[in-house]
């Protein structure tokens, strides 16, 4: 037998759901589970968040603009729609704060407390090690844990303040053009 193809996957993952009876909108306040894969075909060319560049020749680069997309790359992987289980590193506030953020999976239909949030106020390498205990270690999402390393170390260096002091001169020699 051999591959199927993506319209068959999704006519399998409709069947699925009118033989089951799963209503795709909520009725009587209790809402239907839809697996990951579907909703992401439904969502993967067109939604709100894509954002499509050209790269090099007639190749375009897709990005996402999703508030639980760590590399901010248009890819089921590193979806925050089509997952459950997501991450999240932002700036905390004024001071030095990095906010990681997870998603529960028990309580997807309840918006309000779908994330768990953790203020880290640490040095680098405790907030290193803080997140990759709960994304790795935790078996919470061990494949995104570079991926939540690197938004960490980024996110880390854009909260540095640049220090105010005399600038250093470039000691380079600088080319002076004159007559010839």
């Amino acid at each position: 037998m051999g591959r199927r193809t993506k319209d068959q996957r999704l006519q399998g993952y409709f069947a699925i759901l009118y033989a089951q009876r799963l209503p795709l909108l909520p009725l009587c306040g209790k809402m239907a589970t839809v697996p990951g894969p579907l909703i992401w075909e439904i969502v993967k060319r067109n939604n709100s968040f894509l954002v499509k560049e050209f790269g090099n020749g007639t190749a375009s680069v897709q990005f996402s603009k999703e508030g639980n997309n760590l590399y901010n790359v248009n890819s089921y992987k590193h979806s925050g729609l089509a997952n459950k289980k997501t991450v999240t590193i932002q700036p905390g506030g004024k001071d030095l704060s990095v906010v990681l953020a997870t998603t529960k999976t028990k309580k997807q239909n309840k918006p309000t407390s779908l994330t768990h949030k953790s203020v880290m106020k640490k040095e680098f390498r405790r907030m290193a090690k803080a997140v990759t205990n709960q994304v790795a270690n935790n078996y919470y999402r061990p494949d995104l844990k570079n991926a939540a390393l690197a938004r960490l170390s980024a996110v880390h260096r854009s909260l540095k303040v640049a220090k105010s002091g005399v600038k250093k001169r470039n000691r380079q020699a600088v080319k002076v053009r004159g007559r010839k």
